[in-house]
Formats: C-alpha cells, structure tokens, sequence
C-alpha cells in the first residue's frame, strides 16, 4: 500500500506496538467502515487497555502479599467495616459484586490460610458471620498499605488537576449511565 496518501495511518503504522494501537484499530475500521463514526473506540477502546494495565499493576501487589484479587477484596472489605472485622458472606458478595458462590470459595481459600473465621451469627441460629483473624488483620493493613502506595505511582503520571478532572467526568459518565439504566444497544 502506498502510505503516501494516507500519513496518519503511516504516522502509527510506524509504532504498532506504542501505546495508541486504539487509534491503528479506528483507522482500520474507518477504512473497512467508512459509514460508521467509530469515534467512541477512542475513548471506549482507550479505557479498556488502560483498564488492563492498571489490573496487571495492581495484581503484582496482590501477589506479593499471596492473594489474588478477590482474596484482597474480601480481606480489604472486612477490614473497612471496622472493629469487630466482620461481615455475613451475603454482605460479602454485595460489597464485592461477586455471586455468593465466588464469595464461599473465596472465604474458604482465606479460612485454609489462617486469615479469616467463620462463626454462627449470634442474632441468626442459621446465619453466618466471617471475621478477619489477627494474621488477617495483620496482612490486609500491611497490603493495603502497599496498594494505596502503588496506586499513588500509577496516578503519578497525571498531574494533580489532570487527575481531579478526570476523576470528575469519570463521576459524572458513571452517574448518567446507571441514571440511564440498561439500553439494549446493538454492540
């Protein structure tokens, strides 16, 4: 192909594995579907690899300290609650979005570590409650202490008005899109 008529896909042809492979992918699309605005791949498509990137940098955390995600959540969750650090698995799952199903393998995955217990509710014969353990308590302060110190690096890279500006239309996209509820659209 003769990119001399086209010098913005050669401007990123010549870097396809940088940063911006979104603006390679609008402009193979704008090629094959010219009768598509395929503008929101630019914010959408952009999100998303941000989205994955920053997962990948804050699992390393995770790892150092032996836990996955879920693991770090649950710990994380139960100790934001304050004293006693207890929850019933249902508030668990809730305050995590996870079904209860990934909520008990993640509870007995943390009780074979030692890092959690779990008890019979004292106001609900049938009910049960999940507390951290002192070594639980132990592990998500030191964890999290490292996580929020890791998400201070990774947001490093915007200045502190590019932040507080994005953290503002991130609030407001989310609010209008709950606001909006499901749309059915054609993806």
């Amino acid at each position: 192909m003769d990119h001399r008529h086209h010098p913005h896909e050669h401007q990123h042809e010549q870097h396809p594995d940088g940063a911006d492979r979104v603006a390679l992918i609008q402009a193979a699309w704008h090629r094959e579907r010219p009768d598509l605005d395929v503008s929101p791949l630019g914010v959408i498509g952009r999100l998303h690899r941000l989205a994955a990137r920053l997962t990948a940098e804050l699992t390393l955390v995770y790892q150092r300290y032996g836990l996955s995600e879920g693991e770090f959540d649950v710990l994380a969750t139960l100790r934001r609650a304050g004293a006693p650090y207890e929850r019933a698995p249902g508030e668990l799952a809730a305050h995590t979005m996870v079904t209860t199903g990934a909520m008990t393998k993640r509870i007995d995955r943390l009780e074979r570590g030692g890092l959690v217990t779990r008890r019979p509710a004292e106001n609900d014969r049938r009910g049960r409650v999940v507390a951290l353990t002192e070594a639980g308590l132990r592990l998500i302060d030191e964890a999290f202490t490292a996580h929020v110190r890791n998400e201070h690096r990774l947001l490093s890279h915007l200045g502190p008005d590019e932040a507080v500006a994005l953290e503002t239309l991130l609030i407001a996209w989310q609010q209008r899109l709950e606001g909006a509820g499901p749309t059915g659209g054609t993806g």
